[in-house]
């Protein structure tokens, strides 16, 4: 892809956790229009490098390019601003307020050149939010939480979207709602970072895969180049 089109290239990426070297020189891209899953068993650092492109997790080496500007370092609601969103594995909704509180929270102006949401359409794609729009947040179900975080994070109208386990402990009819969502969301013009663990989810929306292992990628390509090299799931994603 050409430089106008790219959107993210993460450049020899090192973070750590204490002394503990989690990552190990990262590198891959999302280009505008992309979803790229970040593929791998638990441990091999795809959740540390989400953390690291949102701020949350302090690089210790490597340059995080967003829209051509060096993002390492910056704090997170620098980068937020800047036209990324992200989807926590631990859903971290605001308990002692309601549905309709926690979507107003995550309103902001829209990005340069990023689509833009209304709540309305969040409650088009959970009508269960709709129905529980006045709930407080910390009785909802894990399925209805994790509705509610895209939804806020969404409202946030990026370019870009970090989702962290978005299927993790759902109901099957709760993860093909989640996977709609997503399909459609990238539909409309957001890329997407994509961690997930449920292999058939990330194959069917993504337009190309990364496998991580052991803090690094191991490989990059279109989803039917993963599944047809035996020795790679076998190597790396097999249970």
């Amino acid at each position: 892809m050409s430089a106008s089109t790219e959107l993210l290239s993460i450049e020899g990426l090192h973070a750590h956790y204490g002394k503990s070297h989690i990552l190990h020189g990262v590198n891959f891209r999302v280009d505008r229009g992309e979803v790229v899953s970040l593929l791998g068993r638990n441990g091999a650092g795809r959740s540390t490098t989400l953390k690291t492109i949102m701020g949350l997790v302090r690089p210790t080496g490597g340059k995080i390019m967003f829209r051509h500007a060096d993002l390492a370092g910056a704090r997170p609601h620098v980068i937020c601003r800047s036209g990324v969103a992200y989807v926590p594995e631990e859903r971290e909704i605001f308990a002692n307020l309601s549905v309709d509180e926690n979507l107003q929270m995550g309103l902001q102006r829209a990005t340069r050149g990023a689509p833009s949401w209304t709540v309305e359409q969040m409650f088009d794609y959970f009508p269960r939010l709709k129905e529980r729009r006045n709930t407080k947040a910390g009785s909802l179900s894990g399925g209805e939480q994790q509705m509610l975080t895209m939804s806020r994070s969404l409202l946030g109208n990026p370019l870009l979207m970090l989702i962290d386990e978005p299927t993790e402990g759902l109901a099957p009819k709760i993860v093909a709602a989640v996977g709609e969502a997503i399909a459609d969301i990238h539909s409309r013009g957001v890329s997407i970072v994509l961690v997930e663990q449920k292999l058939t989810i990330a194959l069917k929306v993504s337009t190309r895969v990364c496998v991580m292992g052991h803090g690094r990628i191991v490989f990059q390509g279109a989803p039917d180049e993963l599944t047809s090299n035996t020795q790679l799931l076998r190597n790396w994603l097999a249970v």
